[in-house]
């Protein structure tokens, strides 16, 4: 028998606020009412500010974040296209996989996963490319199987250093709306994320953030779609409609979402999140474990992937933190399996949760038959928060 809360860990879906939940529980409504677009047309433009983006669009398709995926494929690209890709962890793997089978001719660079987006390789590969056949370079910005986070922007200097003019792609889906991410800035032209993530609600929109440039693509890609197509959403979203129908419940709790990011401080929200992250990681430290990322400069503000010991099995401390603990930690997927587990921090999230997780996952650790002393994590990250401790701009500093 289960008693007292269940412990959601995962690096998503994440927990979903008391506000947003309630938000949702609204009884279905006219989705052509004449005033449905009083609810909807602030969602397009306060998106927009989560992607930092004052030229680009924003759009929502009912699905996940890999619904998104295929919707920016499959709208600016054609059969047969070299796109230029790297496989660093479960979700790039993921996304090679979808343009194969898109039709897509993907020139694919295989790094260890730890790794980061390979910007020097990317560069190399693009330079020697002087007729332009690669026509679009993707990038995950935050590997969520390993908690590591590339450099975008570094990525948008490869190809503007080499004169070429492929469209960027971004998998921001465990980034976006909880790290830095700057779509006009970068000059990021088309940017992946979803509902369950940093914005804080259940699975079911995936959000695309298109350029100008992506829009004039779409117009004569040949590749084949239909419930993705960007001028049908287009064409009704300008009035605040969709070409089928919506799942309001979730568009009313994207309200709610939205109006708490806003409050808190859009950057606010994102120092928090490297506060946050900062004390789980002093926690693994203080264990004797190591992260799944190559590199400090790498760690991921949203989820932390933790190597256990070689003598212990991960799928066993998942188990007896679920059975035993009431909590949910993040698997490791793929080649992963079995050596890691991973904490998300990210969405509606604290410090007292922090502290939970570290706490469960050190009891689910001992009772897995690893070394870690009791309260070593916990106390490692008690001393952060501790040291921190103060308003948004002093998180900030701390985490500088």
């Amino acid at each position: 028998m289960r008693t007292g809360q269940t412990h959601l860990f995962i690096p998503g879906p994440t927990n979903v606020p008391e506000a947003v939940r309630q938000a949702m529980n609204v009884p279905q409504q006219d989705q052509r009412a004449s005033d449905f677009g009083q609810l909807t047309l602030g969602l397009f433009s306060d998106l927009k500010r989560v992607f930092k983006t004052g030229t680009g669009e924003v759009m929502l398709f009912p699905g996940s974040g890999t619904s998104a995926w295929e919707a920016a494929i499959t709208n600016t690209l054609n059969p047969g296209d070299k796109v230029l890709m790297a496989r660093y962890g479960q979700f790039s793997t993921l996304w090679v996989k979808m343009a194969e089978m898109l039709g897509l001719d993907p020139v694919v660079v295989d790094l260890p996963w730890g790794a980061s987006a390979p910007v020097g390789e990317f560069e190399r590969i693009l330079g020697r490319d002087v007729q332009d056949e690669i026509k679009a370079v993707f990038v995950t910005h935050n590997e969520t199987a390993t908690g590591v986070v590339s450099d975008v922007a570094a990525v948008r200097r490869a190809l503007d250093s080499t004169f070429h003019d492929a469209l960027l792609f971004v998998d921001g889906v465990s980034s976006i709306g909880s790290m830095d991410f700057r779509m006009d800035e970068w000059g990021v032209d088309l940017a992946v994320t979803g509902s369950q993530k940093g914005m804080m609600m259940p699975a079911g929109l995936g959000i695309l953030g298109v350029s100008q440039k992506a829009l004039e693509a779409s117009r004569t890609a040949t590749m084949r779609r239909a419930y993705y197509d960007f001028a049908d959403m287009r064409a009704m979203n300008a009035d605040g409609y969709f070409p089928y129908t919506p799942p309001t419940p979730l568009l009313h709790g994207l309200r709610a979402a939205l109006d708490r990011i806003f409050a808190e401080g859009l950057e606010a929200v994102f120092a928090r999140h490297t506060r946050l992250a900062e004390g789980i990681r002093r926690g693994v430290q203080a264990w004797g474990l190591d992260l799944v990322a190559e590199h400090h400069s790498y760690y991921s503000d949203t989820v932390s992937a933790i190597r256990v010991p070689q003598d212990v099995d991960a799928r066993e401390v998942l188990r007896i933190a679920y059975d035993e603990f009431n909590a949910s930690f993040g698997s490791g997927l793929g080649r992963l399996n079995g050596k890691v587990f991973r904490i998300g921090h990210l969405g509606d999230f604290n410090e007292g949760m922090a502290l939970t997780a570290l706490s469960l996952a050190e009891l689910s650790l001992m009772r897995a038959g690893a070394g870690v002393v009791p309260g070593s994590g916990t106390g490692a990250a008690q001393a952060w928060f501790a040291e921190g401790a103060g308003t948004p701009q002093t998180y900030a500093v701390a985490a500088e």
